[in-house]
Order: C-alpha cells, then sequence, then structure tokens
C-alpha cells in the first residue's frame, strides 16, 4: 500500500485545485473591452476610402464598444456612404450615429459601435467659439450582459492652439456626467497631452487608463509622438484597469487607436 501513497497524493492536489479554479471569484468578473479610434472619416492614409481596412483593423482589436471620431454620413468624400453603418455591418456590431455640422453634402460626427443593445442614445453640443467647428459628445446607455447598466460617451475636442475652448468643453463635460453615479466611459480625441489644463481638468474627477510615467503617444499612427487619444472612467472607485494597448495601423487612419479592458467593480455598500 505504501507505493500508492504518492500517487493518491498528487489526485488531492490536482482535485482540490480544480475546486480552487471553480470557486474562483474571477469568474464573475465584468470585463469589457472599449476602444476609442479617430477614423480620418474612413478616407485611410491612402485617401482611398477603403472601409474594408478601416473595419479590419477595429476587428482585430475586438472591442465590446467603441467611439469613433471624424464620421462621414452621406457625404460626397465617402461616396454618399453611412460610413458608421458600413462599419458596423463589416464588424457585426451596432452603431449610432451623432451630427456635430454639415458637411460636403453630407453630415460630419461621431459615431458609437457596440456589441450591446443600446438602451438610450442622444448627443450635447459642446461650448464652441463663434466661426469654430461645432464640438460634440455623443452619449449612450446600455446594459451589460450581466445586467448592469452603463454610459458610454464619445468626445472630440477642439483642436485650437490656445486650448481656451478645450478648458470649456472639459468644464461642460465634467457639468453633465458627474452629476449620477452611473459607470461612465468617456473615449475620444481630447486634442490635448497629459498634464495640460485640459486633461487636468477632467483628470480631478475621472481614472485614466494610460500610465502618466509613461503614456504611449497615438499620433500620427505611422510615427507617433504625442498622446491625444484617451480613455476615462468615472467613478474612480467602480473601474480597475485591466490591460491596456496602443494600436498603430499606418494605414487605416493617421490615429492610434487605444484599447482598454476595463473591469466594472460592485457598488461599494
Amino acid at each position: 500500500m505504501k507505493k500508492f501513497k504518492p500517487f493518491l497524493f498528487l489526485v488531492f492536489i490536482f482535485l482540490s485545485g480544480a475546486a480552487n479554479a471553480q470557486n474562483d471569484p474571477g469568474e464573475n468578473r465584468t470585463l469589457i473591452r472599449v476602444l476609442s479610434y479617430n477614423i480620418l472619416h474612413g478616407a485611410t492614409t491612402n485617401n482611398d476610402n477603403d472601409l474594408d481596412v478601416v473595419a479590419r483593423a477595429i476587428e482585430n482589436a475586438d472591442p465590446d464598444i467603441a467611439a469613433l471620431q471624424e464620421m462621414d454620413y452621406r457625404t460626397n468624400r465617402a461616396n454618399h456612404l453611412d460610413v458608421s453603418a458600413e462599419i458596423a455591418k463589416r464588424t457585426e456590431m451596432v452603431s449610432i450615429f451623432a451630427k456635430a455640422v454639415d458637411w460636403d453634402g453630407g453630415e460630419y460626427g461621431q459615431a458609437l459601435l457596440s456589441k450591446y443593445t443600446f438602451l438610450k442614445t442622444g448627443k450635447i453640443e459642446l461650448p464652441t467659439h463663434k466661426g469654430n467647428e461645432q464640438r460634440i459628445a455623443i452619449k449612450s446607455l446600455m446594459i451589460l450582459p450581466a445586467g448592469d447598466t452603463i454610459r458610454f460617451v464619445g468626445i472630440h475636442l477642439d483642436h485650437q492652439k490656445d486650448g481656451a475652448e478645450r478648458i470649456e468643453q472639459a468644464e461642460e463635460l465634467n457639468r453633465r456626467f458627474l452629476n449620477d453615479t452611473i459607470p461612465t466611459i468617456l473615449a475620444g480625441d481630447l486634442n490635448d497631452i497629459p498634464g495640460s489644463d485640459t486633461i487636468k481638468i477632467l483628470e480631478a474627477h475621472w481614472g485614466s487608463s494610460y500610465d502618466p510615467k509613461d503614456p504611449q503617444p497615438t499620433f500620427p499612427s505611422h510615427a507617433p509622438r504625442k498622446k491625444i487619444d484617451y480613455i476615462m472612467f468615472y467613478p474612480k472607485n467602480r473601474w480597475k484597469v485591466v490591460e491596456k494597448e496602443v494600436l498603430c495601423d499606418k494605414v487605416a487612419s493617421d490615429h492610434c487607436a487605444v484599447l482598454v479592458v476595463l473591469e466594472l467593480l460592485p457598488k461599494q455598500k
């Protein structure tokens, strides 16, 4: 009988490990793959309007939800296509579009993509100085498969050098979305770098997904030099950054995409 004891001991260890894996609380984690991508209105850097290339870059990232900036809707330069619908079809996701301005025979704005159903959608016109391009936030409420309701907001802030308009827009975002405790993800092209006044105003309340000691640049895609694309979250204690990555496709867009895996944490009692 003595010669069987080592075998029985190994069997016990194996079964104990299997039991621990089954009881691992990590199995019930709510993880969301979030993408932010300025898509250069679908033109690609080859200026060929190859939406297959753009869709493939998004599909390779495999996001659950995505915020897309510089989106054309039936413009002449987009061959009168609904670009967000075309990308949604190619990636097997659902989409919504929000107009910022009339442009080139159609409309120009932002879109959200999702693997989940949108519960409620809308847009907010952000403060814009006279003569400048109107900026908006596109917003949505959605219910995750686990039953949690979250808010997802896409943004594309002003690009002027002085930054005054971006500051006003950041302050407006805080006014609009910090008045409740709905777990919220903010994603987009903020046209400003870490440490700027714009980013400081947001980060006073929103959590950031990048490493402030090593912020990976996101623009331009062929040789990234500065970080201007972000994914943020609120309240800070409801979210945890699990993974983060900057994805640079030199053809799909002049921006790199930002991919972050966020964990939605249980509400504290």
